[in-house]
């Protein structure tokens, strides 16, 4: 879709990085980040449950719920992301629109599946495939001459900090889809073989797609062109008919993010009131409520995109990294996989309680040996400034929160 584009152009744009290093962070974050999220995929057809419902098994009741709420914020800032960038595409390919009417039809196309649901989303991202792989062909044939250009390969230049921030956005990028896998994931026949396929399907897919959209992106940034989509609207026919034909994926994006954020906050509700009954029309209200929330955020985004973008994803990684570091650490090398799915239900929390003090502890200390490390045009830790401006917090709140959980794992009941 055209936001993974526009994510490839932030090594050139906002990391100043050249082509070829560009290159290789969106390589190596996309590798290494494809990883850890397809793990969490592979442990679907195992536990039969969405994702985030699973990490009751490492947090608790109550504090999964906390998690969930994260989580819900997470996709409010991605929708935002689609609604921004996609309302201004939408107001270049029909002008008349203008911008507000191009993020009212952003909002309009996507919550149609989103209310509608599970099906109708499906169907909507089978049509976006097919008009997808169209559009792409038509932006890479479009964007032919830019390969063509002398400075291509000697404009920019390499920083540690640089290619560090794009390495790390790409692989947040990856992580990103966490929350997601599972919730697909658990139709899969259960037993080593579904894990086997649904990891090698997840990370292949998501993986070589990323890449290949964030590719065009750095291309396109590192030719000295901020605004991708504007460029693409003015490469002729091909990059206009493109850039139309990436719009259904972008808005099936969208759909899954509104759809997904009302069932996290369902989850929340559900916590503290076990016994209450939420049907379609608790979705559909809480899916509208988002809707309506991202849209004014979207709005604000869209004054100064590649800032905002680039600072959203900077606290997603910094609020996400921990949990990956936990669910994974618990699922793989704490219980290998063995949990009491029922319990995930009862009210009380069953054998998890309803609230394990050292997932929630592991976690806010993830978080907090994150800071000094962070390096974002939001803010610059001090190791991070000592360090020239790298930014290693998603490092370092991976190892750090996964080696701290595995210690204070040890005094747990094994189940």
């Amino acid at each position: 879709m055209i936001l993974t584009v526009v994510t490839g152009t932030l090594g050139p744009a906002i990391f100043h990085l050249g082509f070829a290093a560009s290159l290789l962070a969106i390589a190596c974050g996309n590798l290494a980040g494809g990883i850890f999220m397809a793990l969490h995929a592979a442990q679907g057809p195992t536990l039969g449950v969405p994702q985030m419902v699973q990490s009751r098994g490492q947090f608790g009741l109550w504090g999964a719920a906390a998690i969930m709420i994260l989580v819900v914020i997470m996709y409010g800032g991605f929708a935002a992301s689609n609604l921004a960038l996609g309302g201004t595409a939408c107001a270049r390919i029909a002008p008349f629109l203008g911008h507000g009417g191009g993020i009212a039809a952003m909002v309009g196309f996507s919550a149609v599946p989103a209310v509608f649901g599970y099906r109708l989303i499906h169907a909507a991202n089978r049509f976006a495939t097919v008009t997808g792989a169209i559009g792409f062909v038509a932006l890479a044939i479009a964007t032919m001459p830019l390969w063509l250009s002398p400075t291509l390969w000697t404009t920019g230049h390499w920083s540690v900090a640089g290619f560090v921030g794009a390495l790390s956005i790409s692989a947040v990028w990856q992580l990103a889809y966490a929350p997601f896998v599972s919730d697909y994931a658990r139709y899969l026949p259960t037993g080593s073989q579904g894990s086997r396929h649904a990891f090698t399907a997840t990370y292949g897919g998501s993986v070589a797609g990323s890449m290949l959209a964030m590719i065009l992106g750095a291309l396109i940034g590192a030719s000295g062109i901020r605004d991708a989509t504007d460029y693409l609207l003015h490469a002729g026919g091909l990059g206009h008919a493109g850039l139309a034909l990436l719009m259904p994926g972008l808005m099936t994006a969208n759909a899954m993010c509104l759809y997904c954020g009302a069932l996290c906050a369902i989850g929340v509700a559900q916590t503290f009131r076990p016994k209450a009954r939420f049907g379609a029309g608790s979705r559909i209200s809480l899916t509208l409520v988002i809707a309506a929330a991202t849209t004014l955020a979207g709005a604000a985004m869209s004054r100064d995109f590649l800032d905002s973008y680039t600072s959203m994803l900077a606290i997603l990684m910094t609020m996400m990294v921990p949990w990956t570091a936990i669910n994974l650490a618990d699922y793989y090398l704490v219980r290998h996989g063995h949990y009491d799915v029922d319990a995930f239900f009862a009210p009380d929390g069953g054998r998890y309680g309803l609230i394990d003090w050292r997932a929630c502890c592991a976690y806010v200390a993830g978080v907090l040996i994150q800071v000094p490390l962070i390096a974002n045009p939001l803010y610059t830790g001090p190791l991070a400034f000592a360090l020239g401006g790298i930014d290693l917090s998603w490092v370092a709140g991976l190892v750090g929160t996964g080696v701290l959980f595995l210690v204070l794992a040890r005094s747990r009941i094994s189940t």
